[in-house]
């Protein structure tokens, strides 16, 4: 698993844009300056988004940790854990919200952009509320 280099997550982020776009969902942006390099921003709605690959950022449904250096995978997760959480408070201090979608869930593309919507027509906190409601 030495061998294993991130390559972008350009994979996700395209399936992503299928779905914005089948889904007729505008007003979005990709690579725009803020911290974290979010993969997508909606600018008017202040709301930037980012793709985590199951893997890389430790999804508890799907994150297999590889038979060999345990230790070592265990720690560069939970180092790209903890600079997620970095990146939402800075981002979240610029008065941005901050909508992370798993890997995992861009299988069901209405799902997706229904959370969208819904958190494009959410006044910026009003998405927490949705989330402890559903989790």
């Amino acid at each position: 698993m030495a061998a294993v280099r991130p390559r972008g997550n350009k994979d996700t982020e395209l399936k992503l844009v299928a779905i914005l776009r089948r889904h007729g969902i505008t007003g979005w942006r990709r690579h725009r300056p803020l911290p974290g390099k979010p993969d997508f921003i909606f600018p008017q709605a202040r709301l930037a988004g980012f793709v985590d690959g199951c893997f890389w950022h430790g999804c508890p449904k799907h994150c297999r940790m590889p038979a060999t250096n345990v230790p070592y995978w265990r720690r560069k997760v939970a180092r790209n854990r903890e600079r997620d959480r970095a990146v939402n408070r800075m981002i979240r201090g610029l008065g941005w919200q901050i909508m992370r979608i798993w890997e995992h869930s861009l299988r069901s593309d209405v799902l997706v952009a229904k959370r969208i919507r819904m958190r494009l027509s959410c006044p910026a906190g009003a998405g927490k509320l949705a989330r402890k409601k559903s989790g």
